[in-house]
């Protein structure tokens, strides 16, 4: 018998009639004693695989008719599905998300989306509520992957099809460029397939790299480089595709070594400290100013999904013991946490899924702050 626990996908019963793009969830407890269960084999993992897949849809297209519960401990937050998009579109004529790989917001509350159609541009801005206010990057970039906005506001971008690293202002000024285009490498100044960007304290700033190189590069605040670290393998200090990476106010670096099913953590110069091997395949990593420290995953031991189904958990872990204080379910790609207590997700279905904490009947309601659902 396959246990509950290891899947956790449902499609939850319609509550009522609310605005049809939004739902409500809460976050609640998770186990903290791994995720990778045995696996189903046979006719029964092929039986599952079809029953998660209808699963999976069918909560889909539930989300957009109503507003549904989610089971779990003491915050609740409810989703709009479709921001950016829906249910007021302001995009020009014709434009529409494809796979959106990476979204965060700056200062001022405006939201920033990468993404990978062709139907508009790759990078796309828009103000807290989903208003359209501009856009670039067309033609500029092989597979957009990540997306981070430093304390200066300026916009840093991944690109792992054409193995760059770009800097640009809040605008679209096209600053810095690291990296080759369109050449892969192992030295100082290349990349092979980048996929993050993290800021330390004093302005030095790490790229993970990546799907080729299985490292982490760190440069000076100028864009020079200062050293790396890093090999494939699964010893410490090893990756297999650093898909993530994290710095927190101590300049302490968290990295999603993703198919090691793993984050690593490493002092400011790349000397191991310790691991957290109980989270499953990290997708994405993001610590607030607070240090409160969030991630992304996704179900690794269903094998035939896709990375991106909503067989996906946003969990917030305590950065002293890698406990999971909290968890719900989302697909996703990329999470950001905004000072509000708003979750981003960028997702490769096509998606920025927006999450608010602290919903009432009447509406959004009082902030109640991040309560830890297992305190």
């Amino acid at each position: 018998m396959i246990p509950q626990h290891e899947f956790s996908i449902r499609a939850p019963a319609i509550q009522s009639t609310r605005h049809k793009h939004y739902r409500k969830g809460r976050i609640g407890p998770e186990r903290t004693d791994g995720l990778r269960q045995r696996k189903p084999t046979g006719v029964i993992r092929s039986c599952f695989v079809w029953v998660a897949f209808f699963l999976v849809l069918n909560a889909t297209q539930a989300a957009e008719q109503g507003w549904y519960p989610h089971e779990g401990g003491l915050l609740k937050y409810r989703v709009q599905i479709r921001f950016g998009e829906e249910p007021a579109d302001t995009m020009p004529d014709g434009w529409k998300f494809g796979r959106v790989s990476a979204v965060a917001t700056d200062a001022t509350g405006n939201v920033y989306v990468f993404q990978r159609g062709k139907k508009a541009d790759p990078i796309v801005v828009f103000d807290a509520k989903g208003k359209y206010l501009r856009s670039w990057g067309r033609g500029m970039f092989g597979n957009p992957h990540g997306l981070r906005v430093d304390r200066e506001e300026n916009v840093w971008v991944t690109d792992n099809g054409d193995h760059q690293v770009m800097k640009f202002t809040r605008d679209g000024k096209l600053l810095l460029t690291l990296g080759k285009k369109k050449q892969a490498g192992t030295t100082p100044d290349t990349f092979n397939r980048p996929t993050d960007i993290a800021f330390a304290p004093a302005g030095e700033f790490y790229v993970s790299d990546g799907y080729g190189n299985s490292r982490v590069v760190k440069f000076s605040c100028e864009g020079n480089y200062l050293l790396d670290w890093g090999k494939p393998g699964r010893k410490p200090g090893e990756f297999n595709t650093p898909h993530s990476i994290a710095v927190d106010s101590k300049g302490t670096v968290y990295v999603s070594d993703r198919e090691n099913n793993r984050i690593q953590i490493f002092d400011a110069n790349g000397k191991y400290l310790r691991a957290w091997t109980h989270l499953g395949a990290t997708q994405n990593i993001f610590i607030t100013p607070k240090d409160e420290v969030w991630v992304i995953t996704h179900r690794n031991n269903i094998e035939n999904l896709t990375y991106d189904t909503l067989a996906g958990r946003i969990m917030r872990i305590d950065p002293a013991s890698g406990k999971i204080l909290g968890a719900m379910e989302s697909p996703g790609h990329w999470i950001h946490v905004t000072g509000k207590n708003e979750i981003f997700i960028g997702s490769l279905t096509g998606n920025v899924f927006r999450w608010y904490p602290g919903w009432l009947e009447g509406g959004l309601g009082a902030e109640e702050g991040l309560t830890p659902a297992n305190p």
